[in-house]
């Protein structure tokens, strides 16, 4: 199994186990003399068993971030970054937008407020960092998909 179709699956058991949590919530009480519209039990069965395959496909994944190297980093490293980028761009983007604003005063003898930071200078960054934060997810998504899974 290649580590992309094991991210798909992980995905895939969270979506399920999601279900399953609502199935169970629908299905847990019912009215005295009432039969439930799913077997609870069997809808606990049913997770049990996502739960215990999500813990070994999550170690296999783990595994093989923190063993495979691109550009001598790790993927676990790589992942990191790309989190750290995301941030950043948010607080850039937000940036350019409060810096951009124009305040508009009715009188002059209004207080005037103006930007310390120029929203152009501030939009240059952040066009960088989300053209690093784009290369650097083309990366990690070639080399999930070369990537062959390391299992114990």
């Amino acid at each position: 199994m290649k580590l992309a179709e094991a991210l798909q699956e992980r995905a895939d058991l969270n979506r399920k186990m999601e279900e399953l949590r609502r199935r169970l919530g629908n299905c847990v009480l019912v009215q005295e003399g009432e039969e439930p519209s799913e077997d609870p039990a069997a809808l606990l069965r049913e997770l049990d068993g996502a739960v215990a395959r999500l813990a070994v496909l999550m170690a296999a994944i783990n595994l093989t971030n923190s063993k495979t190297k691109v550009n001598g980093q790790t993927l676990t490293e790589l992942i990191a970054k790309k989190d750290a980028l995301t941030v950043q761009l948010a607080a850039y983007r937000d940036l350019v937008y409060t810096a951009g604003q124009s305040t508009s005063r009715a009188r002059g003898t209004e207080i005037k407020v103006k930007a310390l930071l120029r929203s152009a200078d501030l939009q240059k960054t952040a066009d960088g960092i989300a053209r690093e934060l784009r290369l650097l997810d083309n990366t990690l998504q070639e080399t999930n998909w070369k990537t062959k899974l390391l299992e114990k």
